[in-house]
């Protein structure tokens, strides 16, 4: 996503794409929720989305990867497994069932607690600098707590509902049985979510290792849905029991849950979060995702007639500020050394620059040589 000679809308590429991508993970959080609500299985709806992302975007695949695809080898296949039952079979499948325990709005404020769960990895892997003396490193330390604050706030304080205009009258003893759920249900589902989190962090870390030795965004995405569809099948039939009937879907809100986020979430929404990234970094792409979390909680609350609490938006809140310190940690980190792709491009100039002046030197040897052979093809001539 090069922005040079674009002028104003140019620079603005990166910020409409990381909010087409949370408005895309937002409007996914209420049709999943919608068709779970319709008694759709969780593991079939994995299944599906991947099913129908792997035949969307392998067309893509195949043409524009063709003459940059590197080798398939062993050690890149089972990467490749492993992460296609980290994110589509464990993390999916957990946050559905979380927010069958919960809410739409609750699922997509406990997820916000993923950058810090992948920065305390991270850190443990060695992946991530903490500097005792350093204010940004504080910034990350505390926006990790916070974080993880928050997100207890939300799953043991509810308090009172907040009544909003648009949703008086609109609530109905059905909806308002599944969103004001008992302090159990936000344990179970808090949990499940939080799980989740760590499963996507694992998935985060190994994808950035794997495309270092398999550096094509869209066959990678490929991979990744087309055996997250082949292990989620396999844990569907397990855990489902071999229920057939659990399979048959209609032109309804199922179909077009499992439609559109396979195409917009798994397919389009893993390509483009790649190409912001190369552009402006992580921590631009991840600074974006507590407007996944407002946008759920307003579109709920007109789609799904989902209550309001007190207590949720306090966590959240908590949750948000909690997130932005460690951005603001992970910028600072950003702004004090060159990005990845600019080390890449200077990199390469070197090695172009090297290059070019070994080619020169050759041909200045090869020149000095041929004259030296002329010098003495015309000593060995003798004079007339």
């Amino acid at each position: 996503m090069e922005n040079k000679g674009h002028g104003s809308l140019g620079k603005l590429k990166p910020f409409f794409a990381s909010m087409f991508l949370q408005v895309g993970l937002a409007g996914m959080d209420i049709l999943s929720k919608a068709a779970l609500n319709q008694g759709m299985s969780n593991y079939v709806l994995v299944v599906y989305r991947h099913a129908i992302a792997t035949l969307f975007m392998a067309p893509f695949a195949a043409v524009l990867d063709r003459k940059v695809r590197p080798k398939m080898t062993l050690p890149i296949f089972i990467k490749l497994m492993v992460l296609g039952l980290l994110e589509p079979v464990i993390d999916q499948n957990l946050y559905f069932v979380g927010m069958k325990y919960t809410t739409a709005t609750f699922a997509a404020a406990m997820y916000n607690i993923l950058p810090a769960i992948t920065f305390l990895m991270a850190w443990i892997l060695r992946l991530e600098k903490v500097n005792i003396r350093s204010i940004r490193s504080y910034g990350k330390v505390f926006g990790t707590l916070a974080t993880v604050a928050g997100a207890m706030v939300m799953t043991l304080m509810k308090g009172p509902v907040l009544e909003l205009f648009w949703t008086k009258g609109r609530i109905n003893h059905e909806a308002a049985s599944k969103n004001g759920t008992d302090i159990h249900d936000s344990i179970k589902g808090g949990i499940l979510i939080v799980v989740a989190c760590f499963s996507y962090a694992c998935f985060v870390i190994l994808q950035a290792i794997t495309l270092e030795t398999y550096p094509t965004e869209l066959s990678l995405t490929v991979w990744i849905c087309l055996l997250g569809t082949i292990e989620g099948t396999i844990a569907a039939l397990i855990m489902e029991k071999g229920n057939v009937a659990i399979w048959a879907i209609k032109w309804d809100t199922r179909l077009l849950a499992a439609a559109y986020s396979g195409i917009i979430c798994s397919g389009l929404g893993y390509y483009i979060q790649g190409v912001v990234m190369k552009d402006r970094g992580p921590v631009f792409v991840t600074a974006f995702s507590p407007l996944c979390m407002v946008i759920v909680a307003i579109m709920a609350t007109f789609i799904l007639a989902e209550q309001m609490y007190l207590g949720r938006v306090i966590g959240a809140v908590i949750i948000i500020v909690g997130l932005y310190l460690v951005l603001w940690g992970k910028s600072k980190d950003y702004n004090s050394q060159p990005p990845l792709m600019e080390n890449q491009v200077e990199a390469a100039k070197i090695d172009m620059a090297n290059n070019e002046r070994d080619s020169f030197d050759a041909d200045r040897r090869e020149t000095s040589i041929r004259n030296e052979k002329l010098e003495e093809k015309s000593d060995s001539i003798p004079p007339v």
